[in-house]
């Protein structure tokens, strides 16, 4: 069955399918910088025992993931497709790293654009950005690019096997006009990738750092592919940005993921006034989604955690991380 990792990689996105199909999709990805400058803590199962603070802060942002290290522990030795929803180097922290430690062989390009970063404060490493641009650019030897568009259809993707879908991955935003609009006012989140995961258990939408005029366009023309979905991955971690979340009123996911934006930030009360549940990387640590016929099984890694959850199952593990509950299929 397709299994979804959505990392706890600190303020930023990292999210990993594997396909029913064998293959392997990266979505962004984030502290995945050179082991060299970050030490990786265990890939799975730490079962840290964080001890529970104020306000449901578990402290799991101290405890990141670094996804290059996992990618090997489970078994990762090739990426079929990576991702980019957007050219934020919070998106984009130590690709240059997974490109040559586990290799890319199809890089998805929006044809949003913007400016190259300034790099002197030293957070994010340069030599990501210039092998993103080499990439995306079509210079590396070995890397097919593909400029998908909402509403695309292609081979493997959402054709082809098995059973015709190909990976069940349905793009619904952008378009040309919202990449035009974003590469002119330099605002690449207005033209995030937004993308649904049809699986078996339900729909699972991964929406980037989306915000209004792409919710927008992607409601007006993709409706039924977003409305009541199963999972929503939180667009730009769950942050508030100063944006609408009308969204939520048709999406009406039945569980939405957050990452590990601090919780001043997070806009909690956009879930809460409509009674929809959440959790953030903050809480659960790495967070698993398994595609069943009844449902999607979700898994979390922070044990103190799970030990609050209704569902939670010490003898249930997937990749040392503990079930807490099924997502039911409609």
């Amino acid at each position: 069955m397709p299994v979804v990792h959505f990392l706890n990689v600190g303020d930023g996105d990292c999210s990993i399918i594997q396909h029913g199909s064998g293959r392997i999709t990266v979505l962004d990805i984030c502290n995945g910088g050179s082991t060299m400058q970050k030490a990786p803590l265990e890939a799975f199962g730490r079962q840290l025992g964080i001890a529970k603070t104020g306000s449901g802060n578990y402290g799991m942002r101290k405890y990141p993931t670094e996804p290059i290290s996992y990618m090997k522990k489970i078994g990762i030795s090739r990426v079929f497709r990576f991702i980019l929803t957007h050219p934020d180097m919070d998106h984009m922290d130590g690709f240059k790293e997974l490109c040559d430690e586990i290799g890319i062989l199809n890089f998805w390009d929006s044809g949003v654009r913007k400016a190259k970063p300034d790099f002197s404060e030293g957070r994010y490493n340069e030599e990501d950005w210039d092998h993103y641009v080499k990439v995306r650019d079509g210079k590396c030897s070995g890397v097919t690019v593909v400029t998908p568009k909402a509403g695309s259809r292609f081979q493997y993707a959402n054709r082809g096997v098995p059973d015709g879908r190909g990976d069940c991955l349905d793009i619904v935003a952008p378009d040309s006009v919202l990449v035009a609009a974003a590469n002119k006012s330099d605002d690449p989140n207005d033209a995030s990738y937004v993308l649904v995961y049809r699986t078996c258990g339900g729909r699972i939408v991964f929406s980037g750092d989306a915000h209004d005029n792409t919710w927008k366009y992607v409601l007006k023309h993709h409706k039924e592919l977003v409305q009541d979905c199963a999972v929503l991955i939180a667009p730009h971690h769950g942050r508030d940005s100063d944006r609408s979340f009308d969204f939520l009123d048709v999406l009406s996911p039945k569980l939405t993921l957050f990452g590990c934006a601090r919780s001043e930030h997070l806009a909690y009360e956009a879930w809460n006034s409509r009674n929809l549940a959440h959790i953030t990387n903050n809480q659960a640590g790495n967070i698993l989604l398994n595609a069943t016929n009844v449902g999607i099984e979700v898994y979390i890694e922070n044990v103190n955690y799970a030990q609050t959850c209704n569902g939670f199952d010490y003898t249930k593990t997937l990749y040392g991380c503990f079930y807490i509950g099924l997502v039911s299929k409609d």
